[in-house]
C-alpha cells in the first residue's frame, strides 16, 4: 500500500465529502453500487491507497459529476501521493487538515511570531509589512489565522512546542500597544514557548513539524509565495 501524505488525506476527505453531500450514501452502500469491496472505499477516503484513474472517474460519476469536474479534480490531486509537494500559498486546506489531526506540533520561527500565537493586530501588521498580499485580502487572511488558533483551545489539542528566535521578538510590528498585546500572548503560554537566544545560529528557515498517530511525520514551510510539504523521512532528517 502506498504511504499516505497530508495531500492524499486531503484528497480522501474531499471524496468522502462528495459522497455524503452528493449521494447521501454510506461508504458500504456506495461500494456496493460501484462493485468495490467496502475496504477499498475506506482506504481511498482515508488517503491510504492511490486510486486509479478509472476508480476516480467511476467514483465521481456516481456522485453526479461531469467530465469537466473530473478533469479538474484529477489536475488538483495528481501529485497527492508525492512525498515532497509545493502548493501555491492560497491553497490552505491541506495545511489545516494536517494541523487539526496532528498529535504533536513543533515549530521554529525566525522572523515573526508563530501564526498560531499571533494576535489579530499583529497578523494584520505582518501581512502589510511584507507587501505581497493584496490589501483587500488581508482581513480574510487575518480572520482565517485567528480561526486556526481554536486548535489550541481543544481538550485534545496536540502537544505543542513553539521555538521563537529572539530576532522575531525584536521585530516591531505596528505600534507599542500591538507589541505589548503580542508579548502578553506569549507570557500567558510559557509552557509551550521556547526562546532561541539571539547569538544562536540560524540553522534553517521557519518550519513546523507535525507528527501523527497513524501517519508519517510531515514538515511544513510557509513562504509568501508557496507552501512546501515534506513527507519523506530522509528529507525531514536533512531539515
Amino acid at each position: 500500500m502506498t504511504p499516505s501524505t497530508a495531500y492524499s488525506r486531503d484528497l480522501g476527505d474531499e471524496l468522502r465529502r462528495l459522497r455524503e453531500t452528493c449521494t447521501g450514501l454510506s461508504g458500504n452502500k456506495l461500494a456496493d453500487k460501484l462493485g468495490w469491496d467496502p475496504s477499498k472505499i475506506s482506504t481511498v477516503e482515508h488517503g491510504k491507497a492511490r486510486a486509479s484513474e478509472i476508480d476516480i472517474i467511476q467514483y465521481l460519476s456516481m456522485c453526479g459529476k461531469d467530465i469537466d469536474f473530473v478533469n479538474d479534480f484529477k489536475r488538483r490531486y495528481q501529485y497527492a501521493f508525492d512525498e515532497y509537494r509545493v502548493q501555491v500559498s492560497d491553497n490552505l486546506r491541506t495545511m489545516v487538515m494536517a494541523e487539526s489531526t496532528a498529535t504533536t506540533m513543533t515549530s521554529y520561527d525566525v522572523l515573526a511570531m508563530p501564526g498560531l500565537m499571533q494576535s489579530p493586530e499583529y497578523a494584520d501588521g505582518i501581512y502589510r509589512m511584507t507587501g505581497v498580499v493584496a490589501e483587500e485580502r488581508i482581513p480574510n487572511l487575518v480572520q482565517y489565522r485567528g480561526e486556526r488558533q481554536a486548535i489550541l483551545r481543544r481538550h485534545d489539542r496536540p502537544t505543542c512546542v513553539f521555538y521563537i528566535h529572539e530576532h522575531a521578538l525584536d521585530l516591531k510590528v505596528g505600534n507599542g500597544e500591538i507589541m505589548e498585546d503580542q508579548y502578553a500572548r506569549l507570557l500567558f503560554n510559557p509552557h509551550i514557548i521556547r526562546i532561541v537566544p539571539k547569538d544562536a545560529p540560524i540553522v534553517a528557515s521557519s518550519f513546523v513539524l507535525w507528527e501523527f498517530d497513524k501517519a508519517r511525520p510531515l514538515v511544513f514551510s510557509e513562504t509568501n509565495l508557496a507552501n512546501v510539504f515534506v513527507g519523506s523521512a530522509a528529507r525531514i532528517g536533512d531539515i
